[in-house]
Protein backbone atom coordinates (compact mmCIF):
# COMPACT_ATOMS: atom_id res chain seq x y z
CA UNK A 1 0.00 0.00 0.00
CA UNK A 2 1.23 3.79 -1.12
CA UNK A 3 0.26 6.56 0.99
CA UNK A 4 1.21 10.29 0.55
CA UNK A 5 1.20 11.69 4.29
CA UNK A 6 0.77 15.39 4.99
CA UNK A 7 3.51 17.22 6.30
CA UNK A 8 2.14 19.61 9.58
CA UNK A 9 4.13 22.23 11.21
CA UNK A 10 3.26 22.68 14.97
CA UNK A 11 5.15 25.48 17.22
CA UNK A 12 4.48 25.75 20.30
CA UNK A 13 6.08 28.29 23.92
CA UNK A 14 7.25 28.21 27.06
CA UNK A 15 6.28 31.07 29.54
CA UNK A 16 9.51 33.00 29.33
CA UNK A 17 9.22 34.75 26.04
CA UNK A 18 5.61 34.06 24.14
CA UNK A 19 5.65 37.52 22.55
CA UNK A 20 8.73 36.20 20.31
CA UNK A 21 7.00 33.21 19.68
CA UNK A 22 3.65 34.58 18.75
CA UNK A 23 5.56 37.16 16.22
CA UNK A 24 7.47 34.42 14.61
CA UNK A 25 4.26 32.54 13.98
CA UNK A 26 3.06 35.40 12.52
CA UNK A 27 5.73 35.27 10.10
CA UNK A 28 5.24 31.46 9.65
CA UNK A 29 1.39 32.04 9.10
CA UNK A 30 0.37 29.69 11.55
CA UNK A 31 -1.20 29.65 14.93
CA UNK A 32 0.72 28.91 18.13
CA UNK A 33 -0.39 26.09 20.08
CA UNK A 34 -1.70 26.20 22.95
CA UNK A 35 0.79 23.69 25.63
CA UNK A 36 -2.36 24.37 28.52
CA UNK A 37 1.02 24.53 31.20
CA UNK A 38 -0.03 24.11 34.86
CA UNK A 39 1.74 24.39 37.43
CA UNK A 40 0.93 22.73 41.04
CA UNK A 41 1.14 24.16 44.02
CA UNK A 42 4.66 22.56 45.10
CA UNK A 43 5.44 24.03 41.82
CA UNK A 44 5.99 20.98 39.79
CA UNK A 45 4.60 21.89 35.74
CA UNK A 46 2.51 19.93 33.81
CA UNK A 47 1.59 20.75 29.95
CA UNK A 48 -0.92 18.86 28.26
CA UNK A 49 -1.24 19.65 24.17
CA UNK A 50 -4.62 21.55 23.12
CA UNK A 51 -4.68 18.82 19.43
CA UNK A 52 -3.32 15.94 18.36
CA UNK A 53 0.58 16.45 17.32
CA UNK A 54 0.62 12.96 16.10
CA UNK A 55 3.26 12.54 13.49
CA UNK A 56 3.53 16.30 13.11
CA UNK A 57 7.14 18.19 13.27
CA UNK A 58 6.89 20.17 16.18
CA UNK A 59 8.90 23.09 17.38
CA UNK A 60 9.13 23.81 21.07
CA UNK A 61 10.30 27.40 21.61
CA UNK A 62 11.73 28.48 25.04
CA UNK A 63 14.82 31.11 25.58
CA UNK A 64 16.24 30.47 28.92
CA UNK A 65 16.28 33.32 31.20
CA UNK A 66 15.31 33.85 34.69
CA UNK A 67 12.47 36.85 35.98
CA UNK A 68 11.42 37.71 39.46
CA UNK A 69 8.64 34.44 39.26
CA UNK A 70 11.46 31.66 37.86
CA UNK A 71 14.70 31.06 37.78
CA UNK A 72 16.52 30.03 34.19
CA UNK A 73 16.65 26.47 35.60
CA UNK A 74 13.13 26.77 35.26
CA UNK A 75 12.62 27.62 32.03
CA UNK A 76 14.98 24.69 30.81
CA UNK A 77 13.17 22.50 32.67
CA UNK A 78 9.77 23.51 31.15
CA UNK A 79 11.11 23.13 27.56
CA UNK A 80 12.17 19.50 28.82
CA UNK A 81 8.83 18.79 29.82
CA UNK A 82 7.07 19.80 26.55
CA UNK A 83 9.32 17.83 24.99
CA UNK A 84 8.73 14.71 26.96
CA UNK A 85 5.37 15.33 26.37
CA UNK A 86 5.32 16.14 23.00
CA UNK A 87 7.73 12.74 22.23
CA UNK A 88 4.83 10.54 24.81
CA UNK A 89 2.43 12.44 22.33
CA UNK A 90 3.79 10.70 19.10
CA UNK A 91 5.55 13.64 17.17
CA UNK A 92 7.39 12.90 13.99
CA UNK A 93 10.34 15.10 14.80
CA UNK A 94 10.49 17.45 17.62
CA UNK A 95 13.06 20.65 17.51
CA UNK A 96 14.41 22.41 20.24
CA UNK A 97 14.43 26.31 19.56
CA UNK A 98 16.43 27.59 22.17
CA UNK A 99 17.18 31.59 20.64
CA UNK A 100 19.20 31.75 23.97
CA UNK A 101 21.19 29.03 25.16
CA UNK A 102 21.36 28.52 28.82
CA UNK A 103 24.83 27.76 30.40
CA UNK A 104 26.18 28.29 27.34
CA UNK A 105 29.35 30.29 28.68
CA UNK A 106 30.44 27.03 31.18
CA UNK A 107 31.65 25.01 27.61
CA UNK A 108 35.00 24.03 29.27
CA UNK A 109 36.91 23.72 32.23
CA UNK A 110 39.06 26.85 32.88
CA UNK A 111 40.14 25.41 36.38
CA UNK A 112 39.58 22.13 38.29
CA UNK A 113 36.60 20.80 39.37
CA UNK A 114 34.48 22.49 36.96
CA UNK A 115 31.57 21.37 35.45
CA UNK A 116 31.23 21.36 31.54
CA UNK A 117 27.26 22.47 32.24
CA UNK A 118 26.43 23.62 28.05
CA UNK A 119 27.02 19.55 27.62
CA UNK A 120 24.72 18.67 30.32
CA UNK A 121 21.93 20.98 29.01
CA UNK A 122 22.48 18.95 25.58
CA UNK A 123 22.52 15.88 26.62
CA UNK A 124 18.92 16.89 28.79
CA UNK A 125 17.37 17.99 25.56
CA UNK A 126 18.37 14.43 23.70
CA UNK A 127 17.55 12.27 26.41
CA UNK A 128 13.89 14.35 26.53
CA UNK A 129 13.19 13.60 23.05
CA UNK A 130 14.64 16.49 20.71
CA UNK A 131 15.76 15.57 17.26
CA UNK A 132 17.23 19.00 16.58
CA UNK A 133 18.47 22.29 18.04
CA UNK A 134 17.80 26.06 16.76
CA UNK A 135 19.79 28.35 18.55
CA UNK A 136 20.84 31.81 18.01
CA UNK A 137 24.52 33.34 18.64
CA UNK A 138 26.01 30.15 20.94
CA UNK A 139 28.81 31.72 23.29
CA UNK A 140 30.97 29.29 21.16
CA UNK A 141 30.30 27.31 18.14
CA UNK A 142 31.64 23.85 19.87
CA UNK A 143 28.12 23.71 22.00
CA UNK A 144 26.74 22.63 18.49
CA UNK A 145 29.15 19.37 19.07
CA UNK A 146 27.41 18.80 22.32
CA UNK A 147 24.26 17.79 20.98
CA UNK A 148 24.20 14.44 19.64
CA UNK A 149 22.39 15.62 16.08
CA UNK A 150 21.79 18.55 13.73
CA UNK A 151 22.32 22.09 15.15
CA UNK A 152 20.94 24.80 13.23
CA UNK A 153 23.33 28.10 14.70
CA UNK A 154 21.67 31.10 13.75
CA UNK A 155 23.29 34.69 13.79
CA UNK A 156 21.37 37.96 14.36
CA UNK A 157 24.75 39.81 12.01
CA UNK A 158 22.27 40.15 8.93
CA UNK A 159 19.30 41.87 11.53
CA UNK A 160 22.50 44.15 13.07
CA UNK A 161 24.06 44.50 9.92
CA UNK A 162 20.93 46.14 8.15
CA UNK A 163 20.64 48.45 11.07
CA UNK A 164 24.24 49.76 10.47
CA UNK A 165 23.76 50.06 7.22
CA UNK A 166 21.17 52.38 7.48
CA UNK A 167 22.40 54.03 10.50
CA UNK A 168 25.63 54.69 10.53
CA UNK A 169 28.77 56.13 8.14
CA UNK A 170 32.17 54.22 8.03
CA UNK A 171 32.23 52.70 11.65
CA UNK A 172 34.49 50.68 12.98
CA UNK A 173 33.82 47.52 14.20
CA UNK A 174 35.57 46.42 17.43
CA UNK A 175 35.89 43.18 18.88
CA UNK A 176 35.67 43.47 22.70
CA UNK A 177 38.34 40.54 22.98
CA UNK A 178 40.08 37.88 21.00
CA UNK A 179 36.95 35.58 21.18
CA UNK A 180 35.01 37.71 18.64
CA UNK A 181 37.66 38.63 16.58
CA UNK A 182 35.99 36.55 13.62
CA UNK A 183 32.65 37.72 13.49
CA UNK A 184 33.55 41.53 14.19
CA UNK A 185 35.98 40.49 10.84
CA UNK A 186 33.26 39.54 8.86
CA UNK A 187 30.77 42.41 10.18
CA UNK A 188 33.70 44.81 8.61
CA UNK A 189 33.76 42.93 4.92
CA UNK A 190 29.86 43.25 5.08
CA UNK A 191 30.12 46.81 5.22
CA UNK A 192 33.25 47.57 3.59
CA UNK A 193 31.07 49.55 0.91
CA UNK A 194 30.26 51.92 3.69
CA UNK A 195 34.30 52.34 4.60
CA UNK A 196 33.76 49.87 7.45
CA UNK A 197 37.26 49.15 9.41
CA UNK A 198 38.20 46.41 12.09
CA UNK A 199 39.56 47.06 15.23
CA UNK A 200 39.81 44.66 19.01
CA UNK A 201 40.17 45.07 22.55
CA UNK A 202 42.62 43.26 24.33
CA UNK A 203 41.55 42.24 27.37
CA UNK A 204 42.13 40.59 31.08
CA UNK A 205 40.36 38.79 32.91
CA UNK A 206 41.31 38.38 36.70
CA UNK A 207 42.01 34.60 37.70
CA UNK A 208 39.66 33.16 39.62
CA UNK A 209 36.99 35.98 39.01
CA UNK A 210 33.35 36.23 37.45
CA UNK A 211 31.89 38.63 35.60
CA UNK A 212 35.17 40.84 35.71
CA UNK A 213 37.35 41.87 32.79
CA UNK A 214 39.86 44.73 32.38
CA UNK A 215 40.16 45.71 29.18
CA UNK A 216 43.87 46.91 28.44
CA UNK A 217 44.21 48.56 24.92
CA UNK A 218 43.07 48.68 21.43
CA UNK A 219 44.62 47.14 18.24
CA UNK A 220 43.54 49.32 15.55
CA UNK A 221 42.55 53.20 14.61
CA UNK A 222 39.70 54.50 16.14
CA UNK A 223 40.66 58.30 16.40
CA UNK A 224 37.73 60.24 14.95
CA UNK A 225 35.74 57.30 13.86
CA UNK A 226 32.18 56.03 15.24
CA UNK A 227 33.05 52.59 16.89
CA UNK A 228 30.99 49.45 17.00
CA UNK A 229 31.18 47.17 19.85
CA UNK A 230 29.80 44.09 18.70
CA UNK A 231 29.61 40.96 21.56
CA UNK A 232 27.14 38.14 21.16
CA UNK A 233 25.33 39.07 25.02
CA UNK A 234 25.66 41.78 27.47
CA UNK A 235 25.10 40.41 31.13
CA UNK A 236 26.88 42.96 33.99
CA UNK A 237 27.96 45.41 31.32
CA UNK A 238 31.56 45.10 32.87
CA UNK A 239 33.28 44.26 29.89
CA UNK A 240 31.52 46.25 27.16
CA UNK A 241 31.56 49.47 29.41
CA UNK A 242 35.52 48.92 29.97
CA UNK A 243 36.32 48.43 26.46
CA UNK A 244 34.22 51.91 26.04
CA UNK A 245 36.05 53.57 27.98
CA UNK A 246 39.15 52.45 26.60
CA UNK A 247 38.28 53.32 22.61
CA UNK A 248 37.33 57.19 24.10
CA UNK A 249 40.53 57.12 25.73
CA UNK A 250 41.74 56.18 22.57
CA UNK A 251 40.03 59.38 20.35
CA UNK A 252 37.35 57.17 19.25
CA UNK A 253 34.17 59.94 18.21
CA UNK A 254 31.49 57.62 19.14
CA UNK A 255 31.40 54.57 20.70
CA UNK A 256 27.87 52.28 20.04
CA UNK A 257 27.25 48.83 21.81
CA UNK A 258 25.31 45.64 19.87
CA UNK A 259 24.79 42.68 21.34
CA UNK A 260 22.29 39.75 20.13
CA UNK A 261 21.68 38.55 24.03
CA UNK A 262 20.58 41.38 26.44
CA UNK A 263 21.10 39.68 29.66
CA UNK A 264 21.44 42.90 31.67
CA UNK A 265 21.60 41.52 34.94
CA UNK A 266 23.02 43.02 38.56
CA UNK A 267 24.23 46.45 37.67
CA UNK A 268 24.13 46.41 33.96
CA UNK A 269 21.47 49.29 33.14
CA UNK A 270 23.30 51.72 35.65
CA UNK A 271 26.87 50.82 34.01
CA UNK A 272 25.40 51.45 30.50
CA UNK A 273 23.08 54.33 31.45
CA UNK A 274 26.06 56.32 33.03
CA UNK A 275 28.20 55.19 30.13
CA UNK A 276 30.09 56.88 27.32
CA UNK A 277 28.16 54.58 25.14
CA UNK A 278 25.53 56.59 23.21
CA UNK A 279 23.40 53.80 21.77
CA UNK A 280 22.84 49.98 22.54
CA UNK A 281 21.56 48.24 19.99
CA UNK A 282 19.70 44.86 21.32
CA UNK A 283 17.79 41.87 19.50
CA UNK A 284 14.45 40.36 21.43
CA UNK A 285 16.11 36.98 21.98
CA UNK A 286 15.48 37.53 25.57
CA UNK A 287 12.74 39.73 26.76
CA UNK A 288 13.39 43.00 28.17
CA UNK A 289 11.05 44.11 31.12
CA UNK A 290 10.57 47.89 31.30
CA UNK A 291 12.50 48.18 34.13
CA UNK A 292 15.75 47.74 31.92
CA UNK A 293 14.48 49.84 29.07
CA UNK A 294 16.36 53.03 28.96
CA UNK A 295 16.72 55.87 26.75
CA UNK A 296 20.00 54.43 25.11
CA UNK A 297 18.39 51.16 23.88
CA UNK A 298 16.78 49.95 20.55
CA UNK A 299 15.83 46.66 20.41
CA UNK A 300 15.38 44.77 17.12
CA UNK A 301 13.15 41.63 16.12
CA UNK A 302 14.68 38.54 15.54
CA UNK A 303 11.90 36.67 14.36
CA UNK A 304 11.65 37.25 10.70
CA UNK A 305 15.32 35.89 10.73
CA UNK A 306 13.87 32.89 13.25
CA UNK A 307 10.93 32.04 11.06
CA UNK A 308 13.10 31.44 7.67
CA UNK A 309 15.39 28.94 9.56
CA UNK A 310 12.41 26.68 10.98
CA UNK A 311 10.25 27.40 7.51
CA UNK A 312 13.35 26.04 5.79
CA UNK A 313 13.92 22.99 8.34
CA UNK A 314 9.96 21.97 8.06
CA UNK A 315 11.04 21.83 4.36
CA UNK A 316 14.37 19.99 4.27
CA UNK A 317 15.69 23.08 2.52
CA UNK A 318 19.36 24.48 3.88
CA UNK A 319 19.37 27.25 6.67
CA UNK A 320 23.20 27.90 5.89
CA UNK A 321 21.79 29.57 2.71
CA UNK A 322 19.75 32.25 4.57
CA UNK A 323 23.50 32.94 5.82
CA UNK A 324 25.57 32.58 2.72
CA UNK A 325 27.02 29.94 4.42
CA UNK A 326 28.30 32.10 7.00
CA UNK A 327 26.18 31.10 9.82
CA UNK A 328 28.97 28.72 11.64
CA UNK A 329 31.25 30.17 14.35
Amino acid sequence: MEKVTTKRMSLYSGRTHPALAQEVAEHLGIELGSPNLVQFANGEIRPRFGESIRGSDVFIMQTHCGSAERSINDSIMEQLIMIDAAYRASAKRITAVCPFYGYARQDRKAEGREPITARLVADLFKAAGAKRMVSIDLHSGQIQGFFEGPVDHLTAMPVLENYLRKNAEAPVIVAPDAGRIKVAERMAQHLSDKGADLAFIYKRRPKGTTNVAEAKEVMGDVTGRLCILTDDMIDSGGTICSAADVLMARGAKEVWAMATHAVLSGPAVERLSKSVITKVVLTNTLPIPAEKMFDKVEVLSIAPLIADALNAVFDDTSVSEIFGGENQS
